[in-house]
C-alpha cells in the first residue's frame, strides 16, 4: 500500500448565480447586488408606450394647416370676392315682382261705370319650394297641381309643368282670379299647414302658392256698348274698341317691388325697394247709356224678329258732332268672350262697308241744289223704264210716267228721277260724274270719318274715270258705293248742322291720376254745302215722312217735325261677293226745323216679313228718335212744315 494519501473529494456546495453575460463581477466600490425579491404574480404582460411629443407636434401641425386653410377661405369669401357673393345672396334671397297699375275705368257722359276694374290676385308659385329636396317628396309638383287645376280651371299637366321651372323662384300659374279664387287656395293650404304640424308624414304642398294683388276688368252693363268699348286680353292689354285705341291712356304706368323672402313669404323686416304704379286715366265719353240702351235693344229686337244677320244703330248730336249711341246685334259680352261669336267681335257700325241705296240720294240731291241746276220745284217727268248704257233702270215699283217735282223724286225715292237730275251736273255725263264725285268725297264717303276707331272703314269710292257704265248711274241712287253707318249717320248731321260736317266724336275728356280733368280736342268742321241748301234738303226730307206719297210715313214723330229718307239696297253677301238680299235703311234727323239729334238705322238680309227700309227701319228711327228727344229734353218747336209739292201738273 502506498504511503500516498488519499485523494480528497469534493463535496459540492452551493450553486453560484449566474451573472448575465457582459456583468461585472463585484468588486470594490462596486453597487452590492440586489437581492432576490419575492416572485412576480403571474399576469398580463405591460407594454411601455413611446413619448407622446412626436405625436402631438403632428397633431398640431394637422390643425394649424387645417386654420390657415379656413383663414385664407375666409379672407377670399369676406375681402376678395365679397361682392360677387353678396350679389349671389341678394339673387337668391330678394325676389321682384311688378306692381300692376290701376286701368282707368270709363263713364258715358254723365258718369256712369261703362268699364271699370275690381280687386283680383295673380297666383303665382316659387318653383323652388316643390324640388324634392324641399318637400321630401318626389311628386310634390304634380300633387299640388292636382289641387289647383280644378280652381284655375286648368290642365293638371300644364300646370305641373309651370311648378316645375328650373331656374327660377316666380311663375305665373293664373291671372287675374277673383278673391274667392285665391280664398279657396288659401283654405286648402291652410288645412294642409294644420295637418302637417300633428302628422309628419303630411306635406303642405302648398306651401309655394303666393297671390299678387292685381285687378280685374269688367263691365256692370254686361252687353251694353261692347262694341265701342271692346275688352281686355289676358296680359291686360285692350283687344279691341276704345280699350285698345285708349290703351295707353286707360293702362298708366306699372311699377316694381323688390323684396327679401322666406318660406314664399316677404320678409318685413329686410327692407325692400319700390317704385309706385301710376294709375290709368279715366275715359268720359260722349255716350248717353240710357239712349244707348234704346238703341240697342231697339236693334237687337228687329234683327230677331226679320231673322236678318245683323243690324245698327247710330244716334249722333247734330251740333256737336258727339255720339250718343251707336249699337250693333248681334252683340257680345266683354265679360265672357268664351260665349261669344267670334263673327260678332267688334264694331261692325264703323268697320262693316255696304252699298247704301237710296239715303245716299241726299247727297245727289245736295249736288244738284248746291250747283243750281234744280230747285225742289224743278219738274222731273219720270218714265216707268230709263235706258242708259246697256242697262234699263226701274224704280222699286212699276208705275205710269210720273210727273214728280224734284222734291217728289226724293219723297217717293225714284231712281230714275234721280238718275236724271244728277245728269244736269255737266255738259256731259263724265263731267257730271266729276261733279257728283266731289260732294261725295266733301260728305266724306271713301275717306275717314276722324274717329280712328279700330278696324275703321273708309268705304269704297272709285275715281269717278273708273266708274262703269252702270256705276255711272248707279252711284247717284247708292249702288255701286260703299260705306258705314257711321258715314251715313255724319251725311244726315251735316245736312242737320247747316252743310257743315263735324268729325264725329266718341270721348269727351280724360281724368288723370291728379283729378283733373282734360276735355277732348274740338272736332274738325268743314263747311260742305251752304246753310240755304241745308234748310231747303231739311224741308224735303220732311216730305218723305209727312207727305203721304212719301216712302218714311213709318217714322213720324207725333208733336215733332221729322227729317228723314228710306233705303233698300241690293245687299252684297260678303262671303261669296254677289248680290244676295237687301240692305234696309232709314236715316233722319229731329225736329227737322232746328236739328238737335241724328238716328241712322240699317238692317242686314231681312229674311222674314218686310225688307223695305221704310217698314223695318221706319220704326226703330221713331223708337230711338222719341226716346232720345225726351232723354235730351228736346222740346217740339211748334212751327209748321213747308209741305213741299211732290207731283206737278202737266
Amino acid at each position: 500500500m502506498s504511503d500516498r494519501e488519499p485523494p480528497r473529494r469534493r463535496v459540492p456546495g452551493p450553486a453560484r448565480p449566474v451573472r448575465p453575460s457582459g456583468q461585472r463581477r463585484p468588486g470594490p466600490g462596486a453597487r452590492p447586488a440586489r437581492r432576490p425579491g419575492a416572485p412576480r404574480p403571474a399576469g398580463p404582460r405591460v407594454i411601455r408606450l413611446g413619448s407622446p411629443r412626436p405625436r402631438l407636434r403632428m397633431v398640431s401641425l394637422a390643425l394649424t394647416l387645417v386654420m390657415i386653410a379656413f383663414v385664407v377661405r375666409l379672407l377670399q369669401v369676406q375681402a376678395v370676392d365679397a361682392s360677387t357673393y353678396v350679389a349671389k345672396a341678394e339673387q337668391n334671397r330678394y325676389v321682384g315682382r311688378t306692381l300692376a297699375a290701376e286701368r282707368g275705368g270709363i263713364t258715358d257722359r254723365n258718369g256712369v261705370e261703362l268699364a271699370t276694374s275690381v280687386d283680383a290676385y295673380d297666383i303665382t308659385a316659387d318653383p323652388t319650394m316643390f324640388t324634392q329636396k324641399a318637400t321630401k317628396t318626389a311628386d310634390a309638383a304634380e300633387q299640388a297641381a292636382a289641387l289647383l287645376a280644378p280652381i284655375l280651371g286648368q290642365d293638371p299637366a300644364k300646370v305641373t309643368k309651370k311648378l316645375k321651372t328650373k331656374n327660377t323662384r316666380y311663375t305665373l300659374l293664373a291671372n287675374r282670379q277673383t278673391p274667392q279664387v285665391w280664398k279657396q287656395i288659401k283654405d286648402i293650404r291652410s288645412t294642409l299647414a294644420a295637418k302637417a304640424q300633428t302628422d309628419p308624414s303630411t306635406v303642405n304642398v302648398l306651401a309655394g302658392i303666393v297671390a299678387v294683388p292685381a285687378s280685374k276688368r269688367v263691365y256692370p252693363n254686361g252687353d251694353l256698348a261692347a262694341g265701342i268699348l271692346g275688352w281686355v286680353n289676358a296680359d291686360g292689354k285692350g283687344g279691341g274698341g276704345l280699350e285698345q285705341e285708349l290703351n295707353k291712356e286707360l293702362a298708366g304706368k306699372d311699377g316694381e317691388i323688390r323684396y327679401a323672402q322666406s318660406g314664399g313669404l316677404q320678409v318685413p323686416t329686410a327692407g325692400s325697394t319700390e317704385t309706385p304704379a301710376v294709375a290709368g286715366s279715366d275715359i268720359e265719353l260722349t255716350i248717353d247709356r240710357d239712349i244707348q240702351w234704346a238703341a240697342q235693344n231697339a236693334i237687337t229686337e228687329q234683327v230677331k224678329e226679320s231673322k236678318a244677320d245683323s243690324g245698327y244703330v247710330i244716334v249722333q248730336d247734330t251740333q256737336t258732332g258727339e255720339i250718343l249711341a251707336m249699337a250693333n246685334s248681334p252683340g257680345f259680352d266683354p265679360n265672357d268672350l268664351s260665349q261669344a261669336d267670334p263673327a260678332a267681335l267688334g264694331n261692325a257700325a264703323v268697320q262693316d262697308a255696304y252699298e247704301p241705296g237710296s239715303t245716299a240720294k241726299v247727297m245727289s240731291m245736295a249736288a244738284v241744289l248746291e250747283e243750281n241746276v234744280a230747285t225742289p220745284a224743278t219738274h222731273v217727268v219720270v218714265p216707268n223704264r230709263l235706258q242708259r248704257g246697256d242697262r234699263l233702270f226701274q224704280d222699286d215699283i212699276d208705275h205710269p210716267t210720273w210727273n214728280l217735282t224734284l222734291n217728289g223724286v226724293l219723297a217717293k225715292s225714284s231712281n230714275i228721277g234721280t238718275i236724271l237730275a244728277v245728269g244736269q251736273l255737266g255738259k256731259t255725263q263724265t263731267e257730271a260724274n266729276k261733279v257728283l264725285y266731289s260732294y261725295l268725297r266733301k260728305f266724306g264717303i271713301g275717306g275717314s270719318t276722324g274717329l280712328d276707331f279700330p278696324g275703321e272703314t273708309k268705304g269704297i269710292l272709285a275715281a269717278p274715270e273708273d266708274w262703269s257704265t252702270s256705276q255711272q248711274y248707279t252711284i247717284p241712287f247708292g249702288q255701286g258705293v260703299s260705306l258705314s253707318a257711321l258715314q251715313a249717320a255724319s251725311v244726315y248731321s251735316t245736312i242737320a248742322n247747316g252743310g257743315v260736317r263735324i268729325e264725329p266724336t266718341l270721348v269727351r275728356g280724360t281724368e288723370g291720376a291728379d283729378g283733373r280733368f282734360t276735355p277732348a280736342s274740338e272736332p274738325k268742321k268743314t263747311r260742305v254745302v251752304s246753310e240755304k241748301t241745308a234748310k231747303t234738303l231739311a224741308q224735303m226730307l220732311e216730305s218723305v215722312v209727312d207727305d203721304e206719297q212719301g216712302t218714311g210715313t213709318k217714322a213720324r214723330i207725333p208733336g215733332y217735325r221729322v227729317a228723314g229718307k228710306t233705303g233698300t239696297a241690293n245687299r252684297v253677301d260678303p262671303a261669296t261677293g254677289k248680290y244676295n238680299g237687301y240692305t234696309s235703311s232709314f236715316a233722319g234727323f229731329a225736329p227737322a226745323d232746328n236739328p238737335r239729334i241724328t238716328v241712322y238705322c240699317a238692317i242686314q238680309n231681312a229674311t222674314k216679313g218686310s225688307y223695305f227700309g221704310g217698314q223695318i227701319c221706319g220704326p226703330i228711327y221713331k223708337e230711338v228718335m222719341e226716346f232720345a228727344l225726351k232723354t235730351l229734353q228736346v222740346p217740339p218747336t211748334g212751327a209748321k212744315a213747308a209741305n213741299l209739292p211732290v207731283t206737278f201738273t202737266p
